[in-house]
């Protein structure tokens, strides 16, 4: 991983595992912790824990530049309707994930927990992942999109998510075809000691949704940055 990287993203180091390597073993977290690591570990496909290529609908990879946003329409559909919290129907689940003013549009994966307990990564840093133990986007509750900042082949798919300012909107496609749109209210960086569990993962009364990737300073010794990047946004109408 280079110094520039570092200063501005997520996990594995650029410059170290290129080819397949040995992956260090992996503690079992709960649930509720587990997403402070998601974008710290090595991918088992050799890839570094922090993307670099931005996948096409027919499935060749682009490269993503680091430089100007490309341009993102807005999506157009119908928009999901805020919730109340006495409302027991249940929201489709999230299919694809959109931020216009920092080019974002990718497929949303579903991330779990493994067999060990530690919180699945996407196996592409070319896409997001919605943590299935969080609500669905949409629903009441704080639900949960990672991915991965960087890598050794280049920028990954939440690169500029540093980038979000408070006031933009991130549109979540659901699989009936909706759109759950939320707006930006805060953005923030803690290093992973401090993990702000709470605040991500509390109960809150409203549809809200968190993004997370890594930031800070990035240690050369461990392959992992030390901090990470948390956009908080709210269901809007």
């Amino acid at each position: 991983m280079t110094k520039s990287a570092g200063r501005h993203a997520t996990a594995p180091r650029r410059g170290g595992p290129a080819a397949p390597q040995r992956h260090r073993r992996l503690r079992p977290v709960s649930r509720r912790s587990a997403v402070a690591l998601l974008l710290c570990g090595l991918l088992a496909t050799g890839i570094g824990a922090c993307g670099a290529a931005i996948a096409s609908h027919s499935g060749r990879a682009a490269m993503l530049p680091s430089g100007k946003p490309r341009f993102i329409p807005v999506p157009r559909g119908d928009r999901a309707p805020v919730p109340t919290p006495s409302g027991g129907e249940q929201v489709a689940r999230p299919a694809s994930l959109i931020i216009p003013s920092i080019g974002v549009k990718t497929r949303l994966i579903r991330l779990g927990v493994t067999s060990a307990g530690a919180l699945q990564v996407p196996a592409s840093t070319a896409v997001a992942g919605w943590y299935t133990f969080s609500p669905r986007p949409g629903a009441i509750g704080s639900s949960i999109i990672a991915g991965h900042i960087d890598s050794y082949l280049g920028p990954g798919i939440f690169f500029r998510l540093r980038q979000l300012k408070p006031g933009k909107r991130v549109y979540v496609r659901r699989t009936n075809g909706s759109l759950a749109v939320f707006r930006v209210t805060a953005k923030h960086m803690f290093l992973k000691t401090d993990f702000p569990t709470s605040d991500v993962y509390g109960p809150v009364p409203t549809a809200q949704l968190r993004l997370i990737t890594c930031g800070g300073t990035f240690d050369t010794a461990t392959g992992h940055y030390l901090s990470n990047v948390i956009v908080f946004a709210t269901l809007i109408k």
